[in-house]
């Protein structure tokens, strides 16, 4: 499976899309599911409410802090096995999670965060390499599902099966897909090893061109953008509900789950749309839809179930809209690692500042008129910077 026949060619290996798909159910899964039994968890092992939301906010603050080192493992250890260490790392801090108390328990959510953070990275640099530039934007969208569909099914299993088998082996059970990815990348690793590994015996890479270099800033703010709202809707959407709407915690939860769902629909849209347009309608198109859901709830919160849906559908179709442009500008693999790293640097750290200043907001102003209004901010700014880098990465270097 050379890279470069991949690339110029219009066959598509199969057996990598499905590893991708494998991989990307343990790369949001792990993060959530504590979240539905985060009560249980807080009296079994004596947990105050501010160190119990570390358990899910750790994560995505360890993607900051870690992803400028994640081009270091996979120049090390190549893009097959940084996957096979992301999955392990999964595995390993989901059973030390479970094991013990308090501080083991946000032990092993640092591990599951550092080691999520590889695959984030390495994921767009094995799409570039193996995939057809005809169809990045679809394996981009599987890839963008299956860390969805992984966040929906943790989120809906946890809860009946700690009332089976108790919290600690609902955690530990959703190791086995981490496991199953380990051994099907391990095998993909083997094959691997039957050719020389791009990353680790490449020269330096070259000075980035122009475009590669104005793109990549351009696609950081709108990936701050995208992630700044989607952790803040995420974090107080059910509590909105709640206030606004008199839903109970039961419900507002459950129209919530309207977001992270319908992000399905955006991540498989967007390359049919790419498809039939120039590049810069998708990622207007997908700027509209995150700007109609703060738009939505502030002057027609009635439909807080249609514009959670939409919002949902502008999130994943952010996401597949943002990288796949970091997949189609990079010239290397080399280029891919560096340019996704920089992308996810400077997105996760405005994913960990969102729910936090958009608490204080509520807290300070006493209503959502305020959050709701930053959220549409970072909206528009995804909007502006979106389309920007997509009119960018179509100018010649």
């Amino acid at each position: 499976m050379p890279g470069s026949r991949s690339r110029g060619g219009a066959h598509v290996p199969w057996l990598v899309v499905w590893g991708i798909v494998l991989a990307g159910l343990s790369l949001r899964g792990p993060m959530v599911a504590p979240a539905p039994v985060i009560g249980r968890i807080s009296e079994d092992v004596g947990l105050t409410a501010g160190v119990a939301g570390l358990v899910t906010s750790l994560p995505v603050l360890c993607f900051a802090l870690t992803t400028p080192l994640a081009p270091r493992v996979i120049r090390r250890v190549g893009a097959e096995g940084a996957v096979v260490l992301c999955l392990l790392g999964v595995l390993a801090g989901t059973l030390l999670r479970s094991a013990g108390p308090a501080w083991v328990l946000l032990a092993g959510t640092v591990v599951i965060g550092v080691s999520i953070t590889i695959g984030n990275v390495v994921t767009p640099v094995i799409i570039r390499r193996e995939v057809p530039a005809s169809r990045v934007g679809a394996v981009t969208g599987a890839y963008s599902s299956a860390l969805n569909v992984g966040s929906m099914i943790t989120s809906l299993g946890t809860a009946p099966l700690a009332g089976l088998v108790g919290w600690r082996w609902a955690l530990v059970t959703w190791g086995t897909i981490a496991a199953a990815g380990a051994v099907f990348w391990w095998l993909m690793r083997r094959r691997a090893l039957a050719r020389p590994n791009t990353l680790t015996t490449l020269p330096p890479a070259p000075t980035p061109s122009p475009v590669v270099v104005r793109v990549g800033w351009l696609l950081t703010v709108t990936f701050a953008a995208q992630s700044f709202a989607y952790m803040s809707v995420t974090a107080w959407l059910p509590s909105l509900l709640a206030d606004e709407q008199g839903l109970s915690l039961a419900a507002a939860g459950a129209t919530a789950s309207f977001f992270q769902v319908s992000a399905v629909v955006g991540a498989l849209g967007v390359p049919a749309l790419t498809a039939r347009s120039p590049a810069w309608v998708p990622m207007l198109v997908v700027g509209a839809l995150w700007c109609a859901l703060p738009v939505g709830l502030l002057v027609a919160p009635g439909a807080f179930s249609l514009w959670a849906i939409v919002g949902g559908v502008a999130q994943g179709a952010g996401f597949t809209a943002i990288f796949s442009i970091v997949v189609r500008i990079a010239r290397s693999d080399r280029e891919a690692t560096y340019t996704s790293a920089k992308v996810q640097t400077g997105g996760y750290y405005a994913a960990a500042t969102g729910p936090v200043l958009v608490g204080h907001l509520y807290a300070t102003s006493g209503g959502w008129d305020l959050p709701l209004l930053v959220v549409l901010g970072a909206t528009c700014t995804f909007v502006v910077f979106g389309v920007l880098a997509a009119l960018s990465a179509r100018r010649p270097a």
